[in-house]
């Protein structure tokens, strides 16, 4: 059910983006919207696994066109400190919302069942549309006159499908399994043979000159390592708290709801700090948040108090993940322009969906490859910092530096 959804969001992003561009931003936000709410809808009306996982799927289809139609709404819409400010809005409400999501998940099936996780998007998913409708000005297609990259969508697509079941599976199956290397070759054949398409065709779903932009690609590099260290947060401590602490799932939600606020807050902070430090620095502290975050959780006993062992480490983790949203984010869309907003949109929020697959996938197979799961979550958690240090020293976040000056200048002259 999980991999259908994440299979159909990661796989069509990149074409979601482009659409955006080819058809306009508004329309394709709207048609994303409803696809995603009536497919909530049926996902809680499913009378059978394969009736679930098939409106999962479509649901996935309207994710990939209304996530990138939203992200190229808000970048075209502000300019200057503006734009930074509303990024910085985005990625609050983004990864605040992720993990509120947690918190909600936990309440609404211990009061009121598993249909209401998808009930509950039919009423938003109304509300937001008709504020697009009335907010939200029609505008023409940013790339005019342009024709959509058939083979090169067909390929990409199903290079990222690919990609994302072939690490979907690795923990059940194993990182060293035939099927997973098998996966993987035919996920790298076929994102070779889009590369290659690209650099033949008139009008490339992604024009060579985007992987140039350092900024946009550091960005969407920063976006998914922070979204896996998330993603493993989640994971791990769900596990460790319902198996080991044996909490039920309304007591494993309401324990995150500390590092929801948290995150809101750091993303605020950062609102402000960008244009003193720069995207680069905000990163880097960020990362380096993170990983210390990560090291409290590792010291917490087998069996840890949750005030004084679990809230502190999430507490600096996600103050720290609340800076590092915004500075890629910002850093990604910053030099962007107007007629590659939905493609930028696009891939910046692929950077997302393939941290979240990694984030899960990595974190499990650290888990349970340990003697205990109680070993395995202090091994998960060494992982988390020594990643989130890794990448606050080298180049994913140097290479922001060309975006920080200009953010910078933004900020002064806002």
């Amino acid at each position: 059910m999980i991999t259908a959804y994440v299979l159909f969001t990661g796989g069509l992003l990149m074409l979601g983006g482009r659409a955006t561009d080819l058809f306009g931003r508004r329309r394709v936000f709207l048609g994303g919207l409803a696809t995603f709410t009536v497919a909530s809808l049926a996902s809680g009306l499913a009378s059978s696994p394969e009736a679930l996982v098939a409106a999962r799927a479509v649901q996935g289809l309207g994710a990939a066109m209304l996530t990138p139609g939203a992200l190229s709404i808000v970048t075209t819409t502000y300019a200057g400190s503006q734009r930074a400010a509303a990024l910085a809005a985005w990625s609050a409400i983004g990864s605040a919302g992720a993990a509120a999501g947690v918190v909600l998940g936990g309440v609404l099936i211990s009061g009121l069942g598993w249909e209401w996780v998808f009930f509950i998007n039919v009423p938003v998913g109304l509300i937001a549309g008709i504020g697009v409708l009335r907010v939200v000005r029609s505008a023409p297609p940013a790339a005019v006159g342009q024709r959509l990259d058939v083979l090169g969508a067909v390929t990409a697509v199903a290079g990222l499908v690919v990609l994302l079941y072939g690490i979907e599976g690795a923990n059940e199956h194993g990182w060293g399994s035939a099927r997973t290397i098998a996966l993987l070759l035919v996920s790298a054949v076929l994102l070779a043979t889009f590369a290659g398409v690209e650099r033949s065709v008139r009008e490339p779903i992604i024009p060579p000159t985007t992987w140039r932009n350092r900024p946009l690609v550091s960005g969407m590099a920063v976006i998914l390592v922070a979204t896996a260290l998330l993603v493993a947060v989640f994971f791990l401590n769900t596990v460790y708290m319902q198996d080991v602490l044996v909490w039920s799932a309304l007591e494993t939600g309401l324990a995150f709801l500390p590092l929801v606020v948290v995150i809101a807050a750091g993303a605020n902070a950062a609102n402000r700090l960008v244009s003193r430090i720069g995207s680069r620095n905000l990163a880097s502290l960020g990362l380096v948040l993170v990983a210390a975050g990560a090291g409290l959780l590792v010291v917490a006993p087998d069996v840890a108090s949750y005030g004084s062992d679990i809230l502190p480490g999430f507490l600096v983790l996600g103050f720290g993940v609340g800076l590092v949203f915004p500075a890629g984010s910002i850093a990604a869309m910053s030099d962007v322009p107007d007629e590659a907003a939905g493609l930028a949109s696009g891939l910046v929020t692929t950077g997302h969906e393939l941290g979240a697959a990694f984030g899960v996938a990595t974190s499990s197979a650290v888990a349970t490859a340990a003697s205990t799961f109680v070993a395995g979550y202090a091994a998960g958690f060494v992982a988390v910092a020594a990643v989130a240090a890794l990448v606050a020293s080298v180049a994913i976040v140097a290479a922001l530096s060309t975006g920080s000056r200009t953010e910078a200048e933004a900020g002064a002259r806002g």
